[in-house]
Formats: C-alpha cells, sequence, structure tokens
C-alpha cells in the first residue's frame, strides 16, 4: 500500500459529508480536480473505490461505507496526539525569519503550539534560507528552488502565493500577455539574488524583456522612474505587492500565464523538536493551493510548490 496521508483522509471524509465534490472542495479551500486526484490516490493506495460518481451524483460505495467510521476515528487519534505534542512543546520557543511577508495571523495560528518569535533581522530569500540551513534559525517565510533545498538539507511547505502585476503608466487597466512584459533584474546579487534567478527564468519561459539595472530600482521610486521610462508594462517584485502607486501609473493583471510567486515555510530535514514540526503544521494547516492549480499559472520549473 502506498504512503496514506491524514489530509488524503480529511478529503474523504468531506466528500463524504457533502456527496459533492465542488461543495468539498470550497470548504477545504483547495481546487475541485486537486481534490479529485487526492481521492483517487487514495483510492489506489487503499485499493478499493470509495465513490460511485458521474456527472450528476456522487454516492458512498459499500467499501466507502465501512471505512468512514474508521477514517474519522484515525482523525481524531491525530488530533488528539497533536493536542498532547501541543501541550508538551507550548513552552518551547522557535525563531522565525522572513523576508518581507508573513501570515498576518501568525500568532493567533501558534501560540497552543510553541512561543514563535519574529527575527528582527529582515533579509533576502536565499539568506534566510541560509540561516535555517546553518542552525540560526528554525524557520524561514522565503522563495526558494528545489536545488536550494537539496542543497541545504531543507524541507519546504506552501505558505502563501503572491498573483504579481504590471505597472504602468496611464490609465489602462486591462490585462498584459506576460511576453510583452519588462522585468528588471539588479546588480546587486546579494540583495536580488533570488528575484534575479526568477525573472531570468520567467523572461526564458514567456518571451518577457528582462532588463538589468544597477539604481535599486526594483522596488520604491527608482521603479516608479523606471515604468515613466519604458515602453512596456514593468512587472513588479513580490516587495511591492502591497505598495501604493503614484496617480500616473496603474497597476494591469498579467495573463498568458499568470505569473505567482511562491513563499514556502522551510526548516531542516532533521528537525526533530516537536515545538518546530508543530509551527510547521500550524501555519500551513488550510493554506489551500493559493491558485498554484490554475492552468494557467506560470511557476519556475524548479519551484517546489509546481504541480
Amino acid at each position: 500500500m502506498g504512503l496514506m496521508e491524514l489530509r488524503q483522509l480529511r478529503y474523504f471524509v468531506a466528500v463524504a459529508e457533502d456527496l459533492n465534490f465542488g461543495r468539498a472542495a470550497d470548504r477545504l479551500l483547495i481546487a475541485g480536480p486537486s481534490l479529485s486526484q487526492q481521492i483517487k490516490a487514495l483510492e489506489r493506495d487503499l485499493g478499493v473505490r470509495l465513490f460511485d460518481r458521474d456527472r450528476r451524483s456522487v454516492a458512498l460505495t459499500a467499501a466507502g461505507a465501512a471505512l468512514l467510521p474508521q477514517a474519522r476515528d484515525l482523525l481524531e487519534r491525530a488530533e488528539d496526539l497533536r493536542s498532547r505534542a501541543a501541550r508538551i512543546a507550548g513552552s518551547e520557543s522557535v525563531r522565525i525569519g522572513y523576508v518581507n511577508w508573513l501570515p498576518p495571523d501568525l500568532t493567533a495560528r501558534t501560540s497552543a503550539v510553541a512561543r514563535v518569535h519574529v527575527d528582527a533581522w529582515i533579509a533576502p530569500s536565499h539568506t534566510q534560507a541560509a540561516r535555517v540551513a546553518d542552525g540560526s534559525l528554525d524557520l524561514a517565510v522565503c522563495w526558494v528552488r528545489r536545488q536550494d533545498l537539496d542543497e541545504r538539507g531543507l524541507n519546504a511547505r506552501l505558505i502563501g502565493a503572491d498573483r504579481l502585476y504590471a505597472v504602468s503608466a496611464g490609465r489602462r487597466p486591462d490585462d498584459v500577455r506576460a511576453q510583452d512584459l519588462l522585468v528588471l533584474t539588479d546588480t546587486d546579487v546579494t540583495t536580488w539574488l533570488s528575484w534575479n534567478v526568477y525573472a531570468e527564468r520567467l523572461a526564458r519561459d514567456t518571451g518577457a524583456r528582462a532588463v538589468r539595472v544597477s539604481d535599486g530600482g526594483i522596488t520604491g521610486p527608482g521603479f516608479f522612474d523606471h515604468v515613466r521610462r519604458a515602453r512596456r508594462p514593468v512587472l513588479n517584485c513580490p516587495k511591492a505587492q502591497g505598495t501604493s502607486l503614484p496617480p500616473d501609473l496603474v497597476a494591469r493583471p498579467v495573463s498568458g500565464p499568470k505569473v505567482y510567486w511562491t513563499w514556502s515555510l522551510v526548516w531542516r530535514r532533521d528537525e526533530k523538536r516537536a515545538a518546530v514540526l508543530s509551527t510547521v503544521d500550524a501555519l500551513t494547516e488550510g493554506v489551500g493551493d493559493c491558485g498554484l492549480d490554475d492552468p494557467d499559472a506560470w511557476l519556475p520549473d524548479d519551484d517546489p510548490h509546481r504541480r
């Protein structure tokens, strides 16, 4: 039997309760195709069909009805184990670093499992990942590649994602094709290494034009000046997601494809502390697919969350 996950059991119970994949997917905050794929994977692992389904209806099979009480019992016991571990770990400290974004409800999510201390040193993604690897941090929210995880001995889970947009002069709010974008990279690789890698992959995959700058104009007033001089819409970077634009500039959606930047929660693969592992679970529970399952979504080919 394959590796059955508690997540798949939660999905099974949700579909069994709703007898509707669409409603269950909405309740679980995941895309419908992802839910269907996970149920099929669980059926393969168990060696039985759990649901009879057609275009109009979903019904439990005899095997599904027989296994449903046991699935609920397993989930209850797992939750009890999590609660016991949380009480043991709740007095321990966990250090977390970040680049420019953290979940707004971080404290509420983690208060029952650990005393989470947000590190005051805000640093680029590659720096924060390195600090987790060397033990300076227990966790970090950052952008990573599969290569980074393997080289540094880290695990990653999706904790959030930004759909990036274009900025241009004028007031036209219509969509911009990715191939028509200008993407700025920076000569300061100490600060912008991760963004440069990401931007260059985007340009390679979509036909967008990458332009190297040396004035720190990836964000802030310098970025706005580049937009005003450019003949193409310019892609914003994640550090500027919440920045207000001057009145002479406008934000425009990017499509064909939609461009996403992922935020990973990373921790050491050899991590044994219950407080750290419980914090990982608390921060990533219910995150969902963040739009990445959209067939028109773009991620670099070595992004750990690319489907």
